[in-house]
């Protein structure tokens, strides 16, 4: 007898322990928290999310890259400048290697410029003979200079040599070139594709969060109802234990279900502030900035009224990876063109204007400045390389073959989760509206079993299994809810359809 008195005490502290506990718990949600409604979460998850930033950023790489592309069409024009000084001059030969510098025998300079002599000398021969006057040409006698200047070094320009010049060249007809121009127009579009990408994810990840929330807070209600009951049934209990109305095995019990109920509020305290944490992580604000959404999840029943059959019709058109598979696809259709480009010849211009002088002295004011200017076309007809450009577009041929496959295979995964995300909204919809109906019997079960137990006519545990059905049925309703929603915001970021679309 001594021992059941004392389990009966420990289990009348348990509850009051307990109790204590749970009251000096702190709230995850405080009156001085900013409320937002989930328009409010989109639009600053838009402006604040880090990936969303980075998207952006990349866009604007993109599009400086495509301006500095751009640049090779305009005449690139550069400018240069020259300072030599000869330390050992330069020297050249002219004439033959022989000293005697006289005979046409000795080559080189001499003999080049007695055989251009010759027809002059025979030509005024001639007229002299016409004229009967006896013509006697003049030989030079041979000197010391004579013979040997013909076989020496000369010594060519001078010491200091200065030379500034400007030069511009521009591409005339170029095919490649203006090929690759238009790549990088594709990279930007690519670019633009995977920020609106970024963006479809960033609205599924905050949607997700902010149903996770309310999907907590409506745990939250369903578990502290439960455990209101609990402490309800648990008073009763103890003042028909006390008037013998009451068994102690329904006392037991009674304390038992009243403990039991304070963890699944814990639980759902918990969550609440995890899914606020998580909520303020994908928007993009301070983890302890205070925040609380608006709304609850039931709010959401009008948007399960969703024509499946109509969402099975839809084309993966706006699919921003099928978006991004196209635009590789014309990418490398691009490039197939500007290697087969490389057959084609190109035409360049060169246009240099330069000012130089040279002078044994350094003597700047002395020095005599001359200009010269030089205008270049420069034809460049490609002939053979080795069978390097055949070969590279087999290769770039391969890499599109390939990619025409994975877009078939991703095509193929994103149907299967359109189809899975519709089933998973229709058996929503069914399980929501089984559970409502069967909601109003078991909350009327609740009552009579309530009933009848104060008034003694039902036992404890039947008043326990009417609650259990009574939860079981309220977190089924919530959760169909939550499986819906959740399920059709997976459905509209792979159709590609933005939150502001959706309205």
């Amino acid at each position: 007898m001594q021992i059941k008195q004392l389990m009966l005490a420990l289990l009348l502290l348990i509850p009051s322990a307990a109790w204590a506990q749970y009251q000096g718990t702190e709230r995850p949600v405080t009156d001085t928290a900013l409320v937002i409604s989930l328009d409010d979460a989109l639009k600053i998850a838009l402006s604040e999310n880090t990936s969303v930033k980075v998207a952006d950023m990349e866009i604007q790489r993109q599009k400086y890259a495509q301006k500095g592309a751009y640049g090779a069409l305009f005449p690139q024009i550069s400018a240069s400048g020259m300072y030599s000084y000869a330390i050992q001059k330069q020297k050249v030969f002219f004439g033959s290697d022989d000293n005697n510098g006289s005979g046409s025998s000795g080559g080189g300079m001499a003999s080049m410029m007695a055989g251009l002599m010759d027809p002059i000398m025979y030509y005024i021969e001639q007229l002299y003979v016409a004229t009967g006057t006896p013509f006697i040409p003049y030989v030079p006698e041979p000197s010391e200079e004579t013979t040997t200047s013909s076989s020496d070094p000369i010594e060519m320009g001078r010491r200091n040599q200065v030379q500034f010049g400007i030069s511009a060249s521009m591409p005339l007809v170029n095919l490649q070139l203006w090929e690759s121009l238009r790549i990088t127009g594709d990279q930007v579009e690519l670019a633009v594709e995977k920020a609106r990408e970024s963006r479809l994810g960033t609205v599924a990840s905050v949607k997700q969060a902010y149903f996770a929330v309310l999907m907590a807070k409506a745990s939250y209600e369903v578990y502290n109802a439960v455990f209101e009951n609990a402490a309800h049934n648990l008073k009763l209990t103890e003042s028909r234990y006390h008037v013998q109305k009451a068994s102690e095995m329904d006392l037991a019990r009674a304390k038992s279900t009243y403990a039991a109920a304070i963890p699944n509020v814990y639980n759902a305290e918990n969550s609440i502030r995890l899914g606020l944490w998580q909520l303020k992580a994908v928007m993009g604000l301070d983890l302890d900035r205070a925040i609380d959404v608006q709304g609850r999840l039931s709010d959401y029943t009008g948007h399960m009224f969703y024509d499946i059959n109509e969402a099975e019709e839809a084309t993966l058109d706006r699919n921003s990876q099928m978006q991004q598979l196209a635009i590789q696809a014309e990418t490398l259709a691009r490039q197939i063109r500007m290697q087969q480009y490389a057959y084609v010849p190109t035409l360049n211009m060169q246009l240099s204007y330069n000012y130089y002088t040279q002078s044994d002295k350094f003597n700047l004011s002395q020095w005599k400045w001359l200009p010269s200017s030089t205008m270049v076309f420069s034809l460049t007809i490609p002939i053979f390389s080795g069978g390097q450009r055949y070969h590279t577009i087999r290769q770039t041929r391969v890499q599109a073959d390939e990619l025409d496959l994975q877009r078939k295979n991703t095509e193929r995964q994103l149907r299967i989760g359109i189809r899975q995300s519709l089933s998973t909204m229709e058996t929503a919809m069914r399980t929501y509206d089984a559970a409502s109906a069967a909601l109003k019997s078991a909350e009327k079960a609740y009552d009579i079993a309530s009933k009848s137990y104060e008034v003694g006519k039902t036992t404890f545990t039947d008043l326990n299994n009417t609650e259990l059905t009574l939860t079981q049925t309220r977190l089924q309703q919530v959760q169909a809810i939550y499986n819906f929603v959740i399920a059709k915001a997976g459905l509209e970021q792979t159709l590609g359809y933005d939150f502001t679309e959706e309205k």
